[in-house]
């Protein structure tokens, strides 16, 4: 076809490096970082992957990627709080093959159409404290816009912005398990 590219390898040369093409940006190459934290909004795991990719196919990545174990499990057991964008059953069995219990808003849809704008449902509160934790990472500039080339070196920057917020976080708490 006219002005059609060589066909491209999936995954693509950036996967390696955790790029890919950004939707929002001309196409330019871009990251995304995936961030997992407990109730009080401490990080716990972050992964990168390319901007192009489904935060749906990340999801065991970034469960496998926690380093510290949790604390005791509560009769309840561990709870995981996710968007809409992880509305698929397989994101249901990879958190249940971990021992979490998912809890994931519907996605909408003819039968079960998105609730009006002011509804409690249409934005649950819970989701609040990861999208704080994200704020709170691009605070750290060097990590608002990445400038490494290499996908280690990047994830290393955003480790170090995790173990500076893990320590203003837990600073002025005398115990920060429990």
């Amino acid at each position: 076809m006219y002005r059609e590219g060589p066909p491209r390898q999936k995954g693509g040369a950036g996967e390696a490096e955790a790029t890919g093409r950004n939707p929002t940006d001309r196409a330019n190459c871009g990251t995304k970082r995936h961030l997992l934290t407990d109730g009080r909004g401490i990080p716990r795991a972050t992964v990168r992957s390319g901007a192009n990719r489904h935060e749906m196919k990340q999801l065991a990545e970034l469960l496998d990627a926690v380093l510290l174990a949790p604390p005791a499990a509560r009769a309840v057991g561990r709870q995981l709080c996710l968007d809409r964008g992880y509305d698929y059953d397989q994101c249901r069995e990879a958190a249940t093959a971990r021992g979490d219990a998912p809890h994931i808003p519907a996605r909408a849809s003819a039968a079960q159409p998105w609730p009006p704008p002011g509804h409690p449902n249409r934005h649950p509160p819970r989701r609040r404290v990861v999208e704080v934790a994200h704020r709170w990472c691009n605070r750290f500039r060097r990590r608002l816009v990445r400038w490494e080339k290499k996908a280690a070196t990047s994830l290393g920057f955003i480790q170090l912005a995790a173990i500076l917020i893990i320590y203003r976080k837990l600073r002025h708490t005398r115990a920060p398990f429990g």
